[in-house]
């Protein structure tokens, strides 16, 4: 392996752990495997702290195909919570509102998920990494501020019901780049005349690169350890 010159690793990154963690982590064993101070390390595609799964992760020269693998389709499943929502769309902040379920079927919510297939129009959450005026949505949100973002235009590719225990569902999920699935969350809950947030997120799939494939990062140091390294002298 040669970090320098470019190596792709996938990451099954651990709860509560930010993408940015992940990174460093990553980082901060290939320098110290490889005896040096500086090493250009990136990822190729956000997951919120609260979900866990498939990340991929690029060094060196491998750093100029992190755009390649951010338009990879994307494969997460989903645990939703009807009945009430949050600030965020998942579980970052306290419920802010409740909603009746009662009135809501099996039936109706396989209906409802089929009406999300295709192209759908999304408003991103005011919680995440969007820019707005060339500040973060995230940082105007935490402040109090309203945010108006813009709708984007993404692609469902399949949306499959997995358990339905109301007024909680699990939900399958493919999807392009951009979507966010809090937001998918928050829209599922509307169009059952109710609310919604999300509980728990697992990405199960970028590309054909599934969980399967993924390193633990908190066992990479041991796994680094036993690679064979090509170092490349500056």
């Amino acid at each position: 392996m040669n970090f320098k010159d470019g190596e792709v690793l996938y990451f099954d990154k651990p709860l509560g752990w930010t993408s940015f963690k992940v990174v460093g982590h990553a980082r901060y064993h290939i320098c110290r495997r490889i005896k040096m101070k500086k090493l250009k390390v990136g990822h190729a595609g956000t997951l919120d702290p609260l979900a866990t799964g498939v990340m991929i992760v690029c060094t060196g020269k491998a750093t100029k195909r992190i755009e390649e693998f951010q338009y990879h389709t994307k494969e997460y499943i989903a645990t939703i919570q009807l009945g009430a929502t949050t600030p965020s769309y998942d579980l970052e902040h306290e419920i802010d509102a409740t909603y009746p379920t009662g009135h809501i079927t099996r039936e109706m919510v396989e209906e409802t998920l089929k009406t999300f297939i295709g192209e759908i129009q999304q408003i991103p959450p005011a919680f995440s990494a969007c820019m707005v005026n060339g500040k973060r949505a995230y940082d105007l949100a935490r402040k109090g501020e309203e945010v108006e973002l813009k709708p984007k235009l993404l692609v469902i590719d399949e949306i499959e019901l997995l358990e339905c225990n109301l007024p909680e569902i699990k939900i399958r999920v493919v999807c392009s780049k951009g979507t966010y699935i809090r937001a998918l969350a928050r829209d599922i809950g509307e169009a059952l005349k109710s609310g919604a947030h999300l509980t728990g997120l697992i990405r199960t799939r970028v590309g054909e690169v599934k969980l399967e494939h993924c390193l633990d990062p908190v066992k990479f140091a041991e796994w680094i350890d036993q690679q064979e390294i090509e170092i490349t002298e500056e």
